[in-house]
């Protein structure tokens, strides 16, 4: 068993880019690699598998279970494949409540730590970064550097010589490469499935990492005596039906595939559907999931959309559970007013509208409590992140009972009616806190 952690000081320091390109160089050299990330982060994710070639699954150490995230580890790299991790903020940055750090997954995973330094504006100072870094816990083990942005070989001397009086491992150093920064959106990089040179952005990344790092050193470091979990079939969250047609375009794009692969091991079939191409759901789906995404930047698309329209209304009429997340909530409601102001009719199954044009932002983990009448029936974690606002409610009953990371209560969040319910909350895993 192998498997490295992609890690860095803070975000911005080119972790994703590395990761990307380390996936790709990977791949080039027949190496079978699993990419994961750490966090609620619904982007990266489609990045790592167009540079891998495989899906990509999130390892949450706040909102996931350690047994979950054990379990779906080995299923993941079954077949002898590398784990490539790629951490979100710092190594050490959590929730509010400070768990649920990159730190605290490589430890339950036993990762070895790959500490991305953005170098651009220090010199010798790095030893004294990547030491804190290297001590601050002792369950946690840096298994050397790579440095970024480095802006000459004397530059790069300085730094190797800094490292080498720590005895500090250098796996690489990558110049200042203006050309390989990702364009970013109000949720973070614009989608995978947006980008018009994807494939060769990924290809000049991986051009970069196998020139500029020692890829064979990296494979070394990987292999450790990585704890080898059960993949039993623990408790996962519900399957919402046994046919599940889950809605799949670059206007919701926000699934967690981990959720996907804990449906199919509880036997559910899941097809695949897109709202931006006119398509309704399969005729004979007891269950319609309409995952998160930019829903507001394709509202008027949408909104002429017939085919769509009526097959979630056939599946509504015929009693099929439908459930709509964040943006999929959004499009359940009357109405969605865009960024200049124009409002735009949605489904009108739940009574909600929903506005972009005043953003304010939403942001962090949640605990969630289903309410008397849920479809829902155990306690969850799940994850808020969007700067649209409600613009007005109508009678419905309240999905959830909501706190934050610390444990402050929140107001009740999303709505239900008979079969159809949606909230802003995107469902991560079981939660055992049940205050």
């Amino acid at each position: 068993m192998s498997g490295l952690m992609i890690a860095a000081p803070a975000s911005g320091s080119g972790k994703t880019t590395f990761t990307l390109g380390l996936l790709r160089a990977l791949r080039r050299k027949g190496v079978a690699v699993a990419s994961g990330k750490a966090g609620p982060d619904y982007i990266d994710p489609a990045f790592h598998a167009a540079a891998a070639g495989s899906p990509c699954l999130n390892f949450d150490p706040w909102a996931m279970r350690a047994e979950l995230i054990s379990a779906n580890s080995a299923l993941h790299r079954a077949g002898g494949r590398l784990l490539v991790i790629e951490a979100m903020m710092g190594l050490f940055d959590g929730a509010a409540d400070g768990s649920g750090t990159p730190a605290d997954l490589a430890m339950l995973l036993n990762l070895p730590v790959v500490l991305v330094v953005d170098v651009s504006r220090m010199s010798q100072s790095v030893a004294a970064v990547v030491s804190g870094f290297a001590n601050f816990r002792a369950d946690i083990r840096i298994a050397g550097v790579v440095l970024n942005r480095v802006a000459s070989e004397r530059h790069e001397g300085m730094l190797r010589r800094a490292l080498e009086a720590m005895r500090m491992p250098v796996f690489g150093a990558i110049g200042n490469d203006k050309g390989l920064t990702l364009p970013e959106r109000h949720l973070g990089l614009v989608q995978a499935g947006e980008h018009i040179a994807l494939e060769h952005f990924i290809d000049s990344a991986a051009d970069i990492v196998s020139k500029a790092c020692n890829i064979e050193m990296l494979l070394r470091a990987s292999q450790q005596n990585i704890v080898r979990p059960s993949a039993a079939n623990i408790a996962r969250l519900m399957p919402l039906g046994q046919r599940i047609a889950v809605a799949r375009d670059i206007a919701f794009a926000f699934c967690y595939e981990h959720m996907l692969l804990g449906w199919r091991r509880r036997g559910a079939e899941i097809s695949f559907f897109s709202p931006l191409a006119d398509e309704a759901p399969a005729a004979d789906a007891d269950a319609v999931y309409l995952p998160g995404g930019y829903p507001e930047l394709h509202a008027g698309k949408l909104a002429s959309a017939h085919q769509f329209q009526a097959g979630i209304r056939d599946a509504a009429a015929r009693g099929a559970k439908i459930y709509g997340e964040c943006g999929g909530y959004m499009v359940l409601g009357e109405g969605l007013v865009d960024s200049v102001g124009t409002r735009h009719a949605m489904l009108g199954l739940l009574p909600v509208v929903t506005s972009y044009e005043t953003r304010q932002r939403h942001l962090g983990y949640r605990r969630l409590m289903p309410l008397a009448g849920s479809f829902f029936e155990k306690p969850m974690t799940a994850h808020e992140f969007h700067y649209s606002t409600i613009v007005s409610e109508g009678d419905a009953d309240r999905l959830f009972a909501v706190k934050d990371a610390l444990g402050a209560d929140l107001a009740a969040a999303g709505l239900q009616r008979a079969n159809i319910a949606g909230s802003y909350m995107h469902l991560i895993d079981l939660s055992g806190d049940t205050q």
